[in-house]
């Protein structure tokens, strides 16, 4: 069984002093049997990552931290950039890598996403690799073989024991933030399309145990029917993880 895993992406939202109280929210709100039954992992702005941190140690709540991005070189000049050592210095446990954002905003690559997945498992951490297709790749029918493509090439490389600490996240780029979600026959097919593909590459003891998340306006309303989905472990959340109460329903599901 592979267990349940709820990431919830804060994005360019919420600053220290927020991060820090929506934290603790989450410390009081969510139960601990709950935790128990769903790896559950919240992804702050950098700049909030040690805050975050702090309270989750000091409340002795098992909630994991994760980080946004990561440059995959381990210093040097990059200004702007945070490297694998920086983050498990801190003692972050994951990182989001690929998000559909930092595709089409940050000119980031099938390349570039998999130089930062070898990094990151070189440094111990966790990556939550992100595919999936725009609005105009579904339409013409070709959704399917564009997202295996993209985990062909984020795994590159990559072996049986590496994938262990691999989770993959299926966003499609139309319904991320946009209000609309994917059907979950839609979430499911591309879903089983990746555990597919991961048998092809890795076989069937990596396909199985791979964790699989639906990242595409996820939330209290929908969570039941994607969850339901065979190959569909759980999500990668964006505007739901802002709100605690919400996020702790689709943790409470998660963990049915």
């Amino acid at each position: 069984m592979r267990k349940p895993m709820m990431a919830g992406n804060w994005k360019m939202n919420m600053n220290y002093h927020e991060a820090v109280v929506l934290t603790q929210e989450l410390c009081n709100r969510v139960k601990r049997k709950d935790l128990d039954k769903v790896d559950v992992v919240i992804c702050p702005p950098a700049i909030s990552l040690r805050g975050a941190l702090t309270v989750l140690d000091f409340d002795k709540t098992k909630i994991s931290v994760g980080a946004q991005n990561v440059h995959w070189e381990d210093h040097g000049a990059f200004t702007g950039e945070i490297s694998v050592p920086m983050l498990t210095d801190i003692g972050v446990e994951y990182c989001i890598v690929g998000h559909s954002e930092r595709r089409e905003m940050f000119a980031e690559t099938d390349e570039t996403v998999n130089l930062k997945v070898k990094a990151l498992l070189d440094g111990k951490v966790k990556p939550i690799v992100c595919v999936g297709e725009s609005l105009s790749i579904r339409d013409e029918g070709s959704a399917v073989s564009y997202v295996c493509a993209q985990v062909n090439a984020a795994l590159a490389g990559l072996d049986d024991i590496d994938m262990a600490n691999v989770t993959i996240a299926y966003e499609p780029i139309w319904a991320i933030g946009t209000g609309r979600t994917a059907l979950p026959e839609q979430a499911q097919e591309i879903c089983a399309a990746i555990r597919g593909q991961l048998r092809t590459m890795f076989g069937d003891e990596v396909a199985d145990s791979t964790r699989i998340l639906y990242g595409g306006s996820m939330k209290p309303a929908n969570v039941e029917g994607l969850m339901a989905m065979e190959d569909i472990d759980g999500g990668l959340i964006g505007g739901a993880s802002l709100i605690s109460n919400d996020f702790k329903e689709l943790i409470e599901v998660a963990a049915r």
